[in-house]
């Protein structure tokens, strides 16, 4: 039976708190062998530690994301370097870069992106890259701290063919998540189409972007089943080469056992 693995899910969110328990239960009735939760400030970076010690099947990655680098300090970076010694801490991140919101400014975003850059080198962790409306410098700062020293994943990718492979050349996986269902999405289904099942990840980044038909409801990670029905659509492969091959490539990336 093909299993999948949700690469990059925020089971931390405020949207579960009523019923989350039955998310992750239809998660497992999904046939999700794994789930990756992200944490991305101080309270959702301490809920993802908390989901990883209380289930088996859970594991986090842990960072400070791009439109709070404005409340980002260098305490709040010691205390994420001293929880990613956790065993089932598997990454850093999100980080990046995100132009569209203007929370932060440019510049502070950039700053603490090469400074988590750092610390994943020091660690020897995989980062996870959040990129909106800035893949020109977020491209440019991964080459120019040497990201692929320890490689890492391009999060819902959205970018053209050519910047995938500028960044596979990088050591960084591909993820693939909702919007590639969805039928304007041209981008993400070329990457889809074009870029080799080894270097594609799935994901659901729930409770946001959820996959056609739930788009504008709350995503789960459950849904992740429908990204790779797609996937496997524009491929002309099957749903279970897909779920195999993307549940192998996670757990190489991750270091998660076998």
């Amino acid at each position: 039976m093909s299993t999948y693995i949700d690469t990059h899910v925020h089971l931390n969110a405020e949207q579960y708190e009523e019923d989350l328990q039955e998310v992750i239960d239809r998660a497992l009735a999904a046939n999700l062998e794994k789930m990756i939760v992200i944490g991305f400030d101080q309270k959702t970076i301490e809920r993802a530690i908390q989901l990883a010690n209380d289930y088996d099947f859970i594991y986090a990655v842990i960072g400070w994301h791009p439109v709070d680098a404005i409340d980002c300090t260098e305490e709040y970076l010691l205390w994420i370097e001293e929880l990613a010694k956790h065993p089932k801490v598997v990454g850093i991140g999100e980080t990046g870069l995100d132009y569209h919101w203007d929370k932060s400014p440019k510049d502070i975003q950039q700053y603490w992106f090469r400074k988590q850059i750092h610390l994943a080198q020091k660690l020897n962790l995989p980062i996870i890259i959040h990129n909106r409306d800035a893949t020109a410098d977020v491209v440019r700062i991964l080459k120019e701290e040497n990201a692929a020293s320890v490689g890492g994943i391009m999060h819902c990718f959205g970018g053209s063919v050519e910047t995938a492979r500028e960044c596979i050349n990088m050591n960084f996986m591909i993820s693939l998540g909702g919007p590639v269902t969805f039928k304007n999405a041209r981008q993400p289904k070329e990457v889809a189409t074009e870029i080799p099942l080894e270097h594609l990840l799935i994901e659901t980044d729930a409770p946001y972007l959820a996959p056609h038909p739930y788009r504008g409801k709350r995503n789960e990670p459950a849904y992740v089943t429908l990204v790779a029905e797609e996937i496997a659509r524009l491929k002309e492969i099957s749903i279970e080469e897909v779920a195999q091959k993307t549940t192998e490539n996670a757990k190489r990336f991750f270091k998660i056992e076998q």
